[in-house]
C-alpha cells in the first residue's frame, strides 16, 4: 500500500509527459503566433490589418494540425503522425473554438487505430501491393475517422471546451484563480510542471486569447517569479553546498526559464513550498485585479519570454505581478530558512552517506553497485563499457540539455571517450549505455527504457558538477 502514491505519480507524470510531449516540440509555432499577435493585431504594439491576417488560420488550423501529428507520431511514428494530423482536421474544420484539445485526442487515437490495423496487415499483403495498401489504409481510415470527427466529436469537444471555460471564466469572476497555487507549485516540484502548463493551462488560455487578446490562465504556472523568489533567499540564507550552487541556479531558472533547476532546492526542505505557493497567490492576484496576462505561454519560464509574450499596455500589471511574486516568495523562503535548525548544512546531507567525496546521490558506492548489480532507489549498474550516455529530463529539453553539457565537460577533461547527450525520458536512444536522471524520474525512465542492457544512475541536481563524479567514475572503472 506504501507504494501506491508513488504509482500514482509516476502514472500522472506519464500522462503529462505525453500531453506535454505533443505541445513541447511546437514551442516555436505558438511563439511565432504569439509574437505575431502581440504585434499586428488591432491593439497590438505595430496593427497591421494585413499580417493580422496570419493569426487566425493559424490558431485555428495549423497548431491543432501540428498537435494532432506529433501525438500521432509519438504513437505510430510518421503513418501516426498523418493519420492523426487528418483526424483531427475532422474536429477543427467547423468549430467555433480551438480545437488544441481535439488535436491532443484524435492525434493519439488515430495513430492508434492505425498502429493496430497495420499489424493486424503483417503477413496478409501480397508482395508488390505494399505501397497500394499503405497509402489506402490511411486514405480510407483517415477519411472515416476525419468525419467521425466533424459529425460527432467535434460537437462533444466543443461542449465540453465551453464548459471548462465557462468554469473558468466563474474561477476568475469569484476571484479564486490565486487558491490554484495551492496545488500548481507542490505539483511542479514533482516534475509536473509541463503538464499543467502545456497540457492544461495552455488549451484553455489560447482559447481566452483568441476572445481577449490576452490570457491569465499562461501565468498560472508559468510565472517563475515565485520560484526564482526561492532561489534568492537561498543565496542570503541557505547554507553549505546549496548557498554555493544558488547564484547559479538563480540566474538559470530567472533568464534561462529552466524551472527544473529551482526543484532540488524545495525537495531537500519540503515545507519551503510554502513560499511560492503565496508568492504565486499573489502575483495571481495582482494579475487578476489589473488584467494582465500574456498572448501565450511564456516558454521556457524566463523572464525574458515572460516580457516577449506581453501584449501592449500590460507590461506594468505583468511586471509589478512577476516581481512582487518574487518578493514574497523569497521572504517567505528566508524566514523559513533562518528559523530552519537542522544541524545538516543544506545540500550535503546527501553526501555524509555517500563513499565518493562531494557526492549528492543516492547512498551507495560505485564499487557495491557494481558487486551487486543493482543499487538503491532502483538504480542498476554492471560491469560493462560505456560508450553512450544520456542525461533524462522529464521534457528533455532544459536541465537534461544543462546536465548533459556539464557531463560532457567534465568527461573531456577527465579524457574519456563517450558521446553524451539529452534527452527525455519518455524516450530514451535504444543504444543507450547509461542513463542519469534525476531521483523523481528514475522509475519512469526504467519503464520506458526498451534496452534491457542500460544502466542507470540518479542524481539530486542537473547543475552540480560534483553530482557527476560517480558517473565518471563508474565510466573509468568499466573502461
Amino acid at each position: 500500500m506504501s507504494s501506491s502514491p508513488n504509482t500514482l505519480q509516476l502514472k500522472i507524470q506519464k500522462l503529462g509527459a505525453f500531453l506535454s510531449g505533443m505541445v513541447m516540440p511546437n514551442i516555436g509555432v505558438f511563439i511565432a503566433w504569439g509574437i505575431i499577435t502581440a504585434l499586428f493585431i488591432p491593439t497590438g504594439w505595430y496593427p497591421n490589418e494585413y499580417l493580422a491576417k496570419l493569426v487566425g488560420p493559424t490558431i485555428t488550423y495549423l497548431l491543432p494540425v501540428l498537435i494532432g501529428y506529433t501525438g500521432g507520431h509519438a504513437v505510430h511514428g510518421r503513418r501516426g503522425g498523418v493519420i492523426g494530423a487528418l483526424a483531427t482536421m475532422g474536429v477543427v474544420i467547423g468549430s467555433s473554438v480551438t480545437m488544441l484539445i481535439g488535436g491532443m485526442v484524435m492525434g493519439p487515437l488515430a495513430a492508434w487505430i492505425m498502429k493496430k490495423f497495420d499489424g493486424w496487415l503483417v503477413g496478409r499483403v501480397k508482395p508488390g501491393f505494399e505501397m497500394l495498401v499503405d497509402n489506402f489504409s490511411i486514405g480510407i481510415i483517415g477519411g472515416i475517422l476525419m468525419i467521425i470527427g466533424y459529425a460527432a466529436v467535434e460537437p462533444i469537444f466543443s461542449m465540453i471546451l465551453g464548459f471548462l471555460s465557462a468554469g473558468v471564466n466563474w474561477a476568475l469572476s469569484h476571484s479564486l484563480l490565486p487558491l490554484a497555487s495551492i496545488f500548481v507549485a507542490p505539483a511542479q516540484v514533482l516534475f509536473l510542471n509541463n503538464a499543467i502548463n502545456h497540457g492544461i493551462m495552455a488549451p484553455l488560455g489560447i482559447q481566452q486569447v483568441v476572445e481577449h487578446g490576452r490570457s491569465i490562465l499562461f501565468l498560472v504556472e508559468g510565472n517563475s517569479g515565485p520560484l526564482v523568489g526561492v532561489m534568492v533567499a537561498y543565496c542570503l540564507f541557505g547554507k553549505g553546498l546549496a548557498r554555493k550552487t544558488a547564484p547559479a541556479a538563480t540566474i538559470i531558472v530567472m533568464f534561462g526559464g529552466i524551472a527544473e533547476v529551482y526543484f532540488p532546492y524545495v525537495l531537500m526542505k519540503p515545507k519551503l513550498v510554502l513560499a511560492p505557493i503565496l508568492g504565486s497567490m499573489v502575483s495571481l492576484f495582482i494579475f487578476q485585479a489589473f488584467d494582465g496576462g500574456t498572448v501565450a505561454v511564456p516558454s521556457p519560464g524566463s523572464v525574458i519570454a515572460f516580457a516577449m509574450m506581453t501584449p501592449k499596455g500590460y507590461f506594468t500589471v505583468n511586471l509589478v505581478g512577476y516581481f512582487a511574486g518574487l518578493i514574497v516568495s523569497a521572504i517567505v523562503a528566508g524566514i523559513l530558512l533562518k528559523l530552519d535548525k537542522s544541524p545538516v548544512e543544506d545540500g550535503e546531507e546527501y553526501q555524509e552517506e555517500s563513499n565518493v567525496p562531494h557526492l549528492a546521490s543516492t547512498h551507495v558506492s560505485v564499487a557495491a553497485a557494481s558487486e551487486n548489480g543493482v543499487t538503491a532507489g532502483g538504480e542498476h549498474l554492471t560491469e560493462r563499457k560505456i560508450n553512450k550516455i544520456i542525461v533524462a529530463c522529464d521534457a528533455g529539453m532544459g536541465s537534461s540539455a544543462m546536465g548533459a553539457s556539464v557531463l560532457r565537460t567534465r568527461a573531456k577533461k577527465a579524457m574519456l571517450n563517450v558521446t553524451v547527450a539529452n534527452a527525455s525520458v519518455s524516450n530514451i536512444p535504444e543504444d543507450t549505455d547509461l542513463v542519469v536522471t534525476h531521483a523523481d524520474l528514475l522509475n519512469r525512465a526504467r519503464q520506458n527504457n526498451k534496452n534491457p542492457e542500460t544502466q542507470f544512475i540518479s542524481i539530486k541536481n542537473f547543475i552540480e558538477a560534483k553530482q557527476y563524479d560517480r558517473v565518471l567514475e563508474h565510466v573509468q572503472k568499466n573502461g
